[in-house]
């Protein structure tokens, strides 16, 4: 460690985030079982800990003694490596911190504060809607009372030992802060993971990991990551509905050329400190309007000192002249919209002549050679792509069928990172991709993903649940417009509902049930609603929950551990007791949840 305690170089940050990462990873079990819900998958201590280890790995990619420098190799390894809604969060706090010590080799106290709080700054813009009573609440009381310290002690380790112990303060109040929290008589999760850290932190700063054994933080026994909702899947659409009907010949076979108004689309990076930038303020929304009279289609995304430009424009160079008053371009693409169209055309007069010679098995008529060569214009040109989480191989196989091109498989036990996202959307070719998480604890990640990609759309469809991404699916029309479809697929997300059937791993207590560890419990959209030693009984239970108000279709999902013999208990049970609902079963072969249960 650097011989002066009122500063930190880049040596002393990477000691601070490697014990940080060891304590964390020493405790992710703890971390793991702070869980709301008494489920088996309670990951929030893993997806911490695979994102700090990523970042951990970067870091000692590109080692430096300038911390700014540190920081950001720190950063960029937790922005890829980010998993859950814990990891992007703890992304987002060191990426805030990367940028408010860029370039410095060392910081002092009033630094190493300032830096924390522009982080938690950046995650709380990073969340759509903040929770507090979770990591945000931990990691902004903690900051600020570190910026109020560091008016009276220039010694880090000591700011150190009183953010730790201000942040212990908060996570101890958090369940004041979150109804559920309190009522099961636990803290947040995501708060003690950072807290880990944080400690790590205070450890390395002092040199003697033992100094402070009196003071780890222990928290009561188990809280959930609060920020989204539990793996609640919902209901599924009707069976017949998997097998999609032929879609309609592309939309924009139907237009004429000479209907595009603007006929570039151009995209580019302006670096607003670049050696082209003017004196004058970068002002996102006057920016934004300034181009909007230039085209349309437009995206604006700013970063710091940067910002990314997607317009449809008539005149490209008009655009980048404006742009470059404000810094240098870079990534610069064009492509003539009015040339790929014409190609479409020819493309899709190709594939009617080539029906028209088709004979009656099938078989085409054409020379190999040629073959291939339209296949590979036609996936060159492919519009619409999709990536999708999928938990069990019956699920993946299903979401295959809709026309999902890449399927991840993940899920609650073990959530994809925002650079498996990432590299999934690479994979796929096609102009806008659509991402589907099918989990609230992806859904972060999967947004985070779109700052990274440059050469194509990404659009987000918030799914939480798996049925949820199958009804996204079946929603979706190929000869629709990308606005059209977000407004179809998330409306589909909407009319879905569902329950599950899991076990409990410990005793607890929600809502005056009382649960005890190896109870069979259901759980209808995000409520446990029954807690119950039969297994037939509680999953009757939970049907009859689902059914209260009447449905017309009702899916079982059969999960890998399902047997054959309860789910035909199952299905004599609904049609018994419920006649009028149509009843179907697929196998989802998902983890832990023996069934997914979905009603509409």
């Amino acid at each position: 460690m650097s011989k002066r305690l009122d500063r930190i170089n880049g040596n002393d940050f990477i000691r601070m985030v490697e014990k940080g990462a060891q304590h964390l990873r020493e405790n992710v079990d703890q971390v793991n079982a702070l869980n709301v819900f008494p489920v088996p998958d309670g990951d929030t201590g893993t997806n911490m800990n695979l994102t700090l280890t990523s970042g951990v790995e970067e870091l000692r990619r590109r080692p430096s003694q300038y911390v700014g420098k540190s920081a950001e190799a720190l950063a960029k390894g937790l922005l890829m490596g980010a998993r859950g809604n814990s990891g992007v969060i703890l992304s987002q706090l060191f990426r805030g911190f990367s940028k408010a010590v860029a370039d410095a080799e060392s910081i002092d106290a009033r630094q190493f504060a300032a830096a924390l709080q522009n982080g938690v700054d950046m995650a709380y813009k990073a969340v759509v809607k903040p929770v507090e009573g979770t990591i945000l609440t931990v990691a902004r009381e903690a900051a600020k009372h570190g910026v109020h310290q560091a008016g009276r002690t220039t010694a880090i380790v000591e700011l150190m030992r009183e953010i730790c112990k201000k942040g212990n303060t908060a996570l101890s109040n958090t369940p004041e802060l979150l109804a559920v929290l309190k009522q099961v008589g636990v803290v947040d999760a995501g708060g003690q993971g950072l807290l880990f850290i944080y400690e790590g932190f205070l450890r390395a700063l002092e040199q003697d990991s033992d100094a402070h054994a009196g003071n780890r933080l222990v928290a009561t026994a188990g809280a959930r990551e609060a920020l989204g909702d539990p793996y609640i899947p919902n209901a599924a659409p009707h069976a017949n509905r998997l097998a999609k009907a032929d879609q309609p010949k592309r939309a924009q076979a139907m237009l004429s050329t000479e209907d595009i108004e603007f006929g570039y689309c151009t995209e580019f990076i302006v670096s607003l400190n670049g050696r082209n930038a003017q004196n004058k303020p970068f002002h996102e929304q006057e920016f934004r309007e300034q181009l909007s009279a230039l085209g349309n289609s437009l995206l604006v995304v700013a970063d710091d000192d940067l910002v990314k430009v997607h317009i449809h424009a008539e005149y490209p160079g008009s655009v980048m002249n404006l742009a470059m008053n404000y810094g240098e371009l870079s990534r610069i693409k064009i492509e003539n919209m009015r040339d790929q169209h014409t190609h479409l055309l020819m493309e899709e007069a190709e594939e009617i002549h080539k029906a028209a010679f088709m004979s009656d098995d099938g078989a085409v008529p054409v020379d190999d050679t040629d073959e291939v060569s339209v296949d590979q214009k036609a996936e060159a040109l492919k519009q619409y792509g999709f990536v999708a989480v999928s938990a069990g191989a019956g699920f993946a196989s299903i979401l295959s069928s809709l026309g999902v091109d890449e399927v991840l498989h993940g899920g609650q036990t073990m959530n994809p990172s925002t650079e498996d996202i990432v590299n999934a959307v690479h994979r796929v070719s096609a102009r806008t991709v659509f991402v589907l998480p099918n989990n609230s604890n992806i859904i972060l990640a999967a947004q985070q993903a779109v700052e990274l990609v440059d050469d194509k759309q990404i659009v987000v469809i918030p799914t939480k649940t798996l049925p949820q991404g199958i009804a996204a699916m079946i929603a979706f029309q190929a000869n629709a417009a990308t606005e059209h479809n977000v407004e179809l697929m998330q409306q589909a997300v909407t009319q879905v509902q569902s329950g599950q059937i899991t076990y409990a791993v410990r005793d607890t207590q929600i809502d005056d049930m009382e649960i005890k560890q190896g109870d069979y419990i259901g759980i209808h959209n995000n409520k446990i609603v029954t807690a119950d030693p039969d297994f037939i009984s509680a999953c009757t239970k939970l049907l009859d929950s689902l059914l209260q108000d009447g449905a017309e279709l009702v899916t079982l999902y059969a999960g890998e551990e399902a047997q054959h013999e309860q789910t035909e208990q199952l299905v004599k049970y609904m049609e018994e007791h419920y006649g009028d609902a149509e009843v179907e079963v697929h196998q989802g072969g998902q983890p832990l949840y023996y069934y997914i249960v979905s009603a509409e």
